[in-house]
């Protein structure tokens, strides 16, 4: 059985995210590519998220409603609700649309996964959604989930 792979550029799986990447540096998305979608795909969200937030886990950044005829996201997407690709970014836990890079409070490495899921069949989600939104959309309709995962520390 072929499972779906993704990749993020700039870093390897379980290594360090370059600081271009977090709020110590220029702040802006990372490309990332994926291939051997499994059958069915309708469409594609991505999520990453900080699970040794202080507070719980942080929402960094929110996109889907992802086509299938591209092969990744590019670099240094803007920070619109809805892309010339047609996909759309909800609101991360900064309160802004958009992917919001690494951010820890300084002195100890927190875990960031990139995890994108491939998606049955349903309506156009609208662009903005929050993470409790986001989650109740795809409940029901995922097919498959694939992680990528960096570490970020401040200096």
């Amino acid at each position: 059985m072929i499972f779906m792979k993704i990749v993020v550029a700039g870093f390897e799986n379980g290594e360090e995210i370059p600081v271009r990447f977090s709020c110590d540096g220029a702040d802006r998305s990372p490309a990332i590519e994926w291939s051997d979608l499994p059958e069915g795909t309708d469409s594609l969200a991505l999520i990453m998220d900080d699970p040794d937030a202080p507070m719980g886990t942080f929402t960094h950044w929110i996109i889907y409603s992802i086509g299938l005829n591209h092969g990744g996201l590019d670099a240094s997407l803007p920070s619109d609700g809805k892309l010339e690709s047609g996909a759309r970014q909800g609101k991360n836990d900064f309160g802004n649309i958009g992917y919001g890079g690494p951010c820890p409070p300084r002195g100890r490495s927190h875990r960031y996964y990139f995890r994108l899921f491939a998606l049955k069949p349903a309506g156009r989600i609208e662009a903005g959604i929050s993470r409790k939104e986001f989650d109740g959309e795809i409940g029901g309709r995922i097919i498959e989930v694939v992680s990528y995962m960096g570490n970020y520390k401040r200096k």
